[in-house]
């Protein structure tokens, strides 16, 4: 007896380009089916472009730039991972046109850039640096560096996630008191961590510390400038641990040297490396550190496994946190969330399929148990059915809100109360101009198997599996006798039949799944009978 060939595995190959633990690689290493390639230098456009091939997942720091080439370039490329919080280095509206996830690791360094903006805190408040810089020159000069207490001072943070909530903490455990900017904290929040919510008005007004901890975007970029200094107390003292950019350096510069703030301490800066002869390094007032807040063994250790883990984790089991361009789902809520994907993108082929040309609007509605899930993976399922049923459509479920919106699609999402003969039901609404079609679904028993329960106003019982034969008719005796026969003719085999009509003797609608695709002769003689309307196939 001949002994079975070895299988050949296909692993799915992992490209660490910058630097990351030993934690990290070991965790990679580990998994069964990924293949992991760790380049010992960073790699210029021009040098990766050869090695990216066959790659699933990039894992970088901040030196290796993955551009609009790379991206492009690695046809199989599925993730992107950057260890660390800043994803600057990453192209990430080209990730999105081509389907690729970009993840960070927020949590890993938190603690790290927290200890470091409180150091930097106590440091201006004693100029600490200064003095010890005196000491080193052989002075001993305590009156030029009498500082002041944090005790009974105002912080201001400017953003409350991760980092802004932490030092937060800390501050009131030092007795200050702390106002807080953002937008998205809810006031349960704010009262647990004892801060007050505040414009970002009343922090200048008040504030004796300020400290930044937003990301860099359109709106934050420059946000402190001249017209801020001249709003804040000459007392007060600036720190920025978070991104270069959103404080505006030359009228930081041109604030201390006037005396319009106290004192400012940057960690990081509009461009670095900072230059060596930058007018930064030299105002006395201003202390300064070469980008460390992630510069920790602890939080080096944990970014480096935490963008491990979220690879793999993608890779294999299909779970998602940390996304910046997807919604993230640890494993339990991906588990609830499958069933509805699918569903989605069958109900949206389906519509797709009815035929209506120059959809404006689709109305997705969640209704029962279905109003508890996080709605957006699901609309994305949806909207891929939709757009994917055009042949040669290159979409998936990171793409489908940029190509909608290059369509000039709207996408509106609502949860409904509505009592219906179903635990659980997704519906989407097509509407173009005054035209309005829709179709729902549902689960049927313990299995969740998926039912197409809707067709406009119509009840219907239809299995979104297989070749899906669609006909208009007429409500007349032997309709469907006749349809059975010219099938048979053909070899087209029934599987499973609905039919649903109006009313007696009006317009009716027969599904069937049949076991292959009808030719057109087939389909030519169906037509001929004036009883018969429209045909469609949907194919799933």
């Amino acid at each position: 007896m001949k002994a079975n060939a070895p299988q050949k595995i296909n692993f799915m190959k992992v490209l660490v380009c910058d630097p990351i633990s030993q934690t990290g690689i070991n965790h990679l290493k580990q998994q069964s089916g990924i293949e992991t390639i760790v380049l010992d230098q960073t790699h210029s456009e021009e040098e990766l472009l050869p090695l990216i091939k066959n790659i699933s997942a990039i894992a970088v720091r901040s030196e290796t730039k993955i551009t609009k080439t790379i991206i492009e370039s690695a046809q199989k490329l599925k993730i992107v991972g950057r260890a660390g919080v800043g994803v600057d280095n990453i192209d990430i509206e080209a990730a999105t046109q081509n389907g690729v996830i970009v993840m960070n690791t927020p949590g890993g360094n938190t603690i790290a850039t927290c200890e470091l903006t409180f150091s930097m805190m106590m440091a201006l408040a004693r100029n600490i640096p200064q003095a010890h810089g005196s000491m080193n020159s052989g002075e001993w000069n305590r009156k030029a560096y009498k500082g002041v207490e944090l005790y009974n001072k105002t912080l201001g943070v400017l953003g409350m996630g991760r980092i802004g909530g932490e030092v937060a903490r800390r501050a009131v455990a030092f007795g200050m008191r702390v106002m807080a900017f953002d937008p998205y904290i809810t006031p349960s929040r704010a009262k647990a961590l004892q801060v007050e919510l505040a414009s970002l008005e009343e922090i200048y007004k008040n504030a004796d510390f300020i400290t930044v901890h937003m990301p860099l975007t359109d709106e934050t970029r420059g946000m402190i400038n001249k017209d801020t200094f001249a709003k804040m107390k000459p007392e007060v003292r600036l720190l920025n641990c978070a991104r270069g950019g959103i404080i505006n350096e030359k009228d930081l510069l041109d604030a201390l040297k006037g005396g319009l703030i106290a004192g400012a301490a940057l960690d990081v800066y509009e461009s670095e490396p900072l230059d060596n002869d930058s007018e930064l390094r030299k105002c006395p007032n201003l202390i300064l550190t070469p980008h460390l807040g992630a510069s920790t063994k602890e939080a080096q250790d944990n970014v480096g496994l935490e963008v491990a883990q979220g690879i793999t984790d993608y890779l294999l089991h299909g779970s998602l946190i940390n996304s910046i361009n997807m919604p993230s789902l640890d494993a339990q809520t991906s588990a609830q969330v499958q069933p509805y994907l699918k569903l989605g993108e069958k109900l949206g082929l389906l519509l797709a399929k009815l035929g209506q040309v120059g959809t404006e609007r689709l109305t997705i509605t969640y209704g029962g148990l279905a109003t508890e899930l996080p709605g957006d993976p699901i609309a994305r399922s949806i909207i891929k059915g939709f757009l994917g049923a055009a042949e040669g459509e290159e979409i998936n479920l990171v793409n489908v809100h940029s190509i909608a919106k290059e369509r000039g699609l709207i996408i509106q999402e609502v949860k409904s109360n509505e009592q219906v003969d179903f635990r659980e039901w997704l519906q989407i609404q097509a509407c173009a101009g005054d035209e309005e079609i829709s179709v729902a679904g549902s689960f049927f028993g313990l299995a969740q198997h998926p039912r197409i329960v809707r067709l406009n106003s119509q009840p219907v019982e239809i299995i979104p599996d297989g070749v899906l034969f669609m006909m208009e008719n007429k409500d007349t005796p032997g309709i469907v006798g006749h349809l059975g026969t010219v099938l048979g003719k053909y070899g087209i085999n029934i599987a499973n039949m609905s039919l649903c009509r109006d009313h007696k003797g009006g317009e009716a609608l027969t599904a069937l799944n049949i076991d292959s695709i009808p030719n057109s002769e087939c389909l030519a003689e169906l037509e001929t009978d004036s009883n018969i309307g429209t045909i469609r196939i949907v194919q799933f």
